[in-house]
């Protein structure tokens, strides 16, 4: 099988989004916009290797690569969604065409040499105009109050030294008026969250899985390494400043504490198979459209004789991170598991693409909903430490909840 690679004209960024939402694949950071659509060319099932590694498939054995020499990340490139369970086996897929976007508008397509044009599909692709929805049989689970208690029970666990950390989520879910048009909830997203990388992909049952994540949790291109943790949180007013807020998030003795917890993971992972780690010394804040969190930028050397030092392999040894899983990593899990007492899918896994030339990109899939005809679910979770408070983490995933529920419906 070939693909061919060519530069072409800018295409709007809406079209593309419309199109990567409804029905393909889309990953759209304000740096640039990776859209996949048409049939699957290849279907690529991501196994665990001796139990703890992803095995890395070898794409520039199954694809070969012609025409125009490009950037990294628009020749062959496959898209995945990862699962929470970093157990499970995951799928990702070769698309039949791919268009990558740059913000200066320098675009490139990728497609199956015999693929028909591409115009017609692009062409076809209408933003959507549909607006926000009713909503009824909306269900939480676990309750705001059940929610409160099961954050009480894990903060005992903690103030008894049995681990330093647990994430724990709650979800909620209901019934829309009419079909829910992912192209619509997309959209909307970007002007709520514009600094986010929008996110859409196969949800499983026909359905669709999207957000707006604001959390990079792994990136490499040729053999730099990137990653950029998000942990603590506060909620912002409505006022144009923010000054006070983000002031009170640095000096936060749980939200920093929180923060190093994951920060010190990733550093201390990445440093057994990455040469040159460097973490910044002191967290940033990243604002969004309601939220602040604290976020640390970590990069390093990767040495790509190694096998665990492929993207995927990165990514087995990374996920989850204490920033949706909690520290020790096993232990936490297993708390995390007793007490939600429910599969979380794809929420806090990751989604993100990988091409022949060992580059890729993984975002966390938060901040996210998985939408099936009028159904819908999200789901949203908070870290809890030892001087949690249990109704300020209800109100935090409640605030993280709305969101992805804002840009669907008024009527939660």
């Amino acid at each position: 099988m070939k693909i061919l690679r060519q530069k072409i004209e800018s295409i709007e960024p809406s079209v593309l989004r419309a199109l990567g939402a409804r029905s393909g694949w889309l990953l759209e950071s304000p740096e640039v916009l990776r859209c996949g659509f048409g049939q699957s060319l290849v279907r690529l099932t991501i196994e665990k290797r001796s139990g703890s590694e992803f095995a890395t498939p070898d794409l520039e054995a199954i694809i070969s690569l012609s025409g125009e020499i490009g950037p990294a990340g628009t020749g062959v490139v496959a898209f995945g969604a990862m699962p929470f369970d970093s157990s499970t086996d995951f799928v990702m897929e070769v698309p039949e065409y791919v268009i990558t976007r740059f913000s200066d508008g320098e675009t490139w397509l990728s497609r199956e040499e015999n693929a028909k044009d591409f115009k017609a599909i692009v062409e076809s692709s209408i933003p959507s105009q549909q607006p926000l929805l009713d909503v009824e049989n909306v269900q939480y689970e676990p309750s705001p109050e059940g929610y409160a208690q099961m954050v009480a029970k894990a903060v005992e666990l903690l103030r008894r030294h049995e681990l330093e950390k647990v994430v724990l989520a709650r979800s909620v879910k209901g019934i829309a008026s009419e079909h829910i048009d992912p192209a619509a909830v997309l959209q909307r997203l970007q002007k709520r969250e514009p600094t986010c990388t929008l996110y859409a992909m196969p949800g499983g049952d026909g359905g669709r899985f999207l957000g707006a994540s604001p959390e990079l949790l792994l990136r490499v291109t040729d053999n730099l390494v990137t990653c950029r943790p998000l942990a603590g949180t506060i909620a912002l007013p409505d006022e144009t400043s923010f000054k006070d807020y983000e002031t009170w998030l640095l000096g936060s003795t749980k939200n920093l504490i929180e923060h190093r917890i994951v920060v010190d993971y990733i550093v201390n992972e990445l440093q057994s198979v990455c040469r040159k780690v460097t973490a910044d010394q002191q967290p940033s804040i990243v604002t969004l459209g309601t939220l602040a969190h604290l976020g640390t930028w970590i990069v390093a050397q990767r040495d790509s004789r190694l096998t665990t030092n492929s993207v995927l392999g990165l990514l087995s040894i990374l996920h989850p991170t204490p920033a949706v899983g909690g520290f020790p990593k096993d232990e936490a899990i297993e708390v995390m598991r007793q007490l939600e007492r429910g599969d979380r899918g794809l929420y806090a896994g990751a989604v993100g693409w990988i091409d022949a030339d060992g580059n890729g990109e993984w975002w966390v899939g938060i901040r996210c909903l998985s939408l099936h005809d009028r159904q819908f679910e999200a789901w949203a979770g908070a870290g809890i430490v030892a001087d949690s408070d249990p109704v300020a983490e209800r109100e935090e995933t409640r605030n993280k909840l709305m969101t992805a529920l804002g840009a669907l419906t008024t009527s939660i």
